[in-house]
C-alpha cells in the first residue's frame, strides 16, 4: 500500500467512529428497537424484567452496565458454541480482513471454502460435498431442494414438535402451528410422531415422499429420538427410495457429546446433514448443507446448472475463516470430550434433585443440551398454585423459574418452547465445573423458594395477569 493510499484509507476511516456512535446513542437501544424493529421484543423484555444493558462479554460470561457478571446458559440459542470472543476465532477474523482477499468475485475458486469443506467433511466420513450458505434455515432449504430434486418427489416428512427454521421451505417442516399460522400455502408436507416407525412407513408407502428431516434431539422440549429409531428410519427410507436429512443446526459440532448427535447411534449415515450456529464462532453467519456425492452431482449435473442453487454471501472469506478457526479450536482443545464430561456432571447433579422437589418432573438430554421439565406437584398447596398457572397459560411456571435465575442470580436461560414447562440449557461448550456449581446452586435456591411459597409466586400472579390480558 502506498503512502497516499494509506493516508486516504485513514481519512475515510476517520469519517465513521463506531465507538463514538455507541457511546452517543447506545442508551437508546430499547427505544430504537421499539421504534424501528420488532416492537414486541422490548415490550416482552420489559414485562419479565429482562431489559438489561449488557456492555461486554467473554467466554461463557457477560457483564452489565453496573459491572455485574452474568453466566450464559443460552449461548445465543446455540450460536456461541465456543463462548464469546474466543481469541483464536477473533484473530482469524482480524487476519482475513488484513489480507484484503479478492472475495466473492463469483468467477474464481478461493481456497478458504475448499479448506473448510475438507475439514468439516473429515468429521463426516460418509459425506462427500458441502454447500455453504448463511444460516441454519438456509442449510435446511438447501437440503429440502436437493432431496426433492434428486428423488423427483414433492413431499417431505417431519416430526411433530420439530423446529427447522422460519423461511418458507423450512417452515413447511415446522412442527409448531404457532409459527405456521397465517403463512400458508406451504410445501407439501406431513408430520409423523418422533419415534413412530409405523407412521413413517404408512407415509412412505404412498410413493411420493422425498425425505424425512429429523433433529436427533429436538430443540423444542429436548426430546431425543428413541434408541434405534434413526437407523431403522434410514433403512425404511432407503427401501422406499427416499432420503434421511439430519438437522444438526443446534445439535451439531459437539453440543451433545459427539461431533454430530446422530453419531451416538451406530450405523446412522444421513444422506444430507444441515449445520450452522456454532460453526460461525459467534461472529459471521454461516450455514452448511453436507451431502453425498451422487446428490450433488445430480443437482449440479451440467455447466448449465452451475448456479441452480446459490447464495450471494455464501462461502464469504470471513465466514470461512471463522469456521476454520472454530474447527481448529474444537480439535486442539478437545471440545467434544469436554462437553461429554461437563454435560454428564451437570445433568447428573440436576437429576439428583428430582427426588427433592415435587415440582421437578424430569431432567433429560445429552452433553450440554439439557431439558429440565416441571410437572404437577403432589401436595395440595402447591397443586392449587400450579393449577392457577396452567389455567392462565401453560408454560408460566417455567418462565417463573427463568426470571429469578436472571434477576437474582444473574444466569440467563430460556423456556424451551411456547406452552412448555421445560427449561432448555444450551450453554457455551466451554463452561467449566465452577459454572456448573453456580447454576446448580442458583437453581436449587429458586426451587427452594418455589416449594416454600416465596417471592416466585408473587411474580407468578403478574404473569397470570399478563397472560389473561393477552388473550
Amino acid at each position: 500500500m502506498t503512502t497516499a493510499e494509506s493516508a486516504s484509507e485513514s481519512s475515510q476511516a476517520g469519517k465513521f467512529d463506531l465507538g463514538a456512535l455507541l457511546a452517543e446513542r447506545g442508551a437508546e437501544r430499547y427505544e430504537l428497537h421499539n421504534r424501528y424493529l420488532n416492537p414486541q421484543l422490548p415490550r416482552m423484555l420489559h414485562t419479565i424484567g429482562f431489559d438489561k444493558v449488557y456492555e461486554r462479554a467473554e467466554g461463557a460470561h457477560f457483564w452489565d452496565d453496573e459491572g455485574n457478571d452474568h453466566l450464559d446458559m443460552l449461548a445465543g440459542f446455540g450460536v456461541m458454541g465456543l463462548g464469546r470472543h474466543h481469541p483464536v476465532v477473533r484473530k482469524a477474523l482480524h487476519d482475513v480482513l488484513d489480507l484484503s482477499l479478492a472475495d466473492l468475485t463469483r468467477f474464481d475458486c478461493q481456497p478458504l471454502p475448499g479448506l473448510l469443506a475438507e475439514r468439516l467433511l473429515a468429521h463426516s466420513p460418509h459425506l462427500d460435498r458441502v454447500f455453504f450458505g448463511n444460516s441454519g434455515t438456509e442449510a435446511v432449504e438447501g437440503a429440502l431442494k436437493f432431496a426433492r430434486y434428486v428423488t423427483g418427489r414433492p413431499r417431505v416428512l417431519y416430526c411433530e414438535h420439530a423446529f427447522h427454521g422460519l423461511t418458507t421451505g423450512a417452515l413447511s417442516v415446522n412442527g409448531e402451528s404457532g409459527f405456521r399460522d397465517g403463512f400458508a400455502p406451504l410445501l407439501p408436507d406431513t408430520a409423523v410422531p418422533l419415534g413412530d416407525l409405523d407412521a413413517l412407513e404408512r407415509e412412505l408407502r404412498k410413493g411420493d415422499v422425498a425425505a424425512l428431516i429429523v433433529e436427533p434431539i429436538q430443540g423444542k422440549g429436548v426430546h431425543e429420538a428413541p434408541p434405534g429409531y434413526l437407523r431403522a428410519a434410514q433403512e425404511l427410507l432407503h427401501r422406499h427410495k427416499a432420503l434421511l436429512i439430519a438437522d444438526e443446526v443446534q445439535t451439531g459440532l459437539g453440543r451433545t457429546g459427539d461431533f454430530y448427535a446422530y453419531q451416538y447411534e451406530e450405523g446412522v449415515e444421513p444422506d444430507l446433514v444441515c449445520v450452522a450456529k456454532a460453526l460461525s464462532g459467534g461472529y459471521v453467519p454461516v450455514g452448511a448443507t453436507l451431502g453425498k456425492d451422487w446428490i450433488f452431482k445430480k443437482v449440479f449435473s451440467s455447466m448449465d446448472r452451475v448456479l441452480v442453487h446459490s447464495s450471494s454471501f455464501g462461502s464469504n472469506a470471513q465466514a470461512m475463516a471463522a469456521g476454520l478457526a472454530v474447527l481448529s479450536v474444537m480439535e486442539d482443545e478437545q471440545i467434544v470430550a469436554h462437553v461429554r464430561a461437563v454435560g454428564d456432571l451437570l445433568r447428573t447433579r440436576l437429576a439428583a434433585l428430582t427426588d427433592r422437589y415435587e415440582l421437578l418432573a424430569d431432567v433429560r438430554g445429552r452433553g450440554l443440551m439439557i431439558g429440565i421439565e416441571f410437572g404437577r406437584p403432589r401436595s395440595l398447596k402447591l397443586r392449587s398454585r400450579w393449577t392457577m398457572l396452567q389455567a392462565a397459560r401453560k408454560g408460566l411456571f417455567a418462565q417463573m423459574v427463568v426470571v429469578p435465575l436472571l434477576q437474582r442470580h444473574r444466569i440467563l436461560t430460556q423456556v424451551s418452547g411456547d406452552h412448555l414447562e421445560v427449561i432448555k440449557l444450551i450453554p457455551p461448550l466451554i463452561i467449566d465445573e465452577g459454572d456448573v456449581d453456580r447454576f446448580v446452586d442458583a437453581f436449587t435456591a429458586v426451587m427452594d423458594d418455589a416449594h416454600e411459597g416465596g417471592l416466585i409466586w408473587e411474580f407468578g400472579r403478574t404473569l397470570v395477569k399478563q397472560a389473561v390480558a393477552n388473550r
